[in-house]
């Protein structure tokens, strides 16, 4: 089974940062395409970036050049370094597999006040 537990959300200043974490257990971590989803308040989840197995980075528009996501494959965790946040960027962040995406986490909230 599946799990994906999300941590490391909060409160924080426009041009804060915060570090998102992501264990993930019960599938072959380290052979996965991984990402970051986000849903904010009345908006529909999207993709906020992706990293394969080769260590290839997809990144939205409206993060590129902020958001940083790695992965440690010993520890079967993603990571999600976000700087220079904006209100915008207030939202659930969740992660899972980029392609064939499983049941989904709980997430962790992001709140960024202006």
């Amino acid at each position: 089974q599946v799990q994906l537990v999300e941590s490391g959300g909060g409160l924080v200043q426009a041009g804060g940062s915060l570090r998102l974490s992501c264990v993930v257990s019960g599938m072959p971590f380290s052979f996965n395409t991984m990402a970051w989803y986000r849903q904010g308040p009345g908006n529909e989840r999207e993709l906020v970036a992706a990293l394969s197995a080769g260590l290839g980075t997809t990144y939205a528009e409206f993060v590129k050049g902020r958001f940083t996501i790695s992965r440690d494959n010993a520890k079967n965790t993603l990571y999600l370094q976000m700087n220079s946040l904006k209100p915008e960027d207030t939202a659930v962040y969740y992660c899972n597999k980029r392609y064939g995406i499983t049941s989904w986490g709980k997430g962790t909230l992001v709140t960024v006040s202006s």
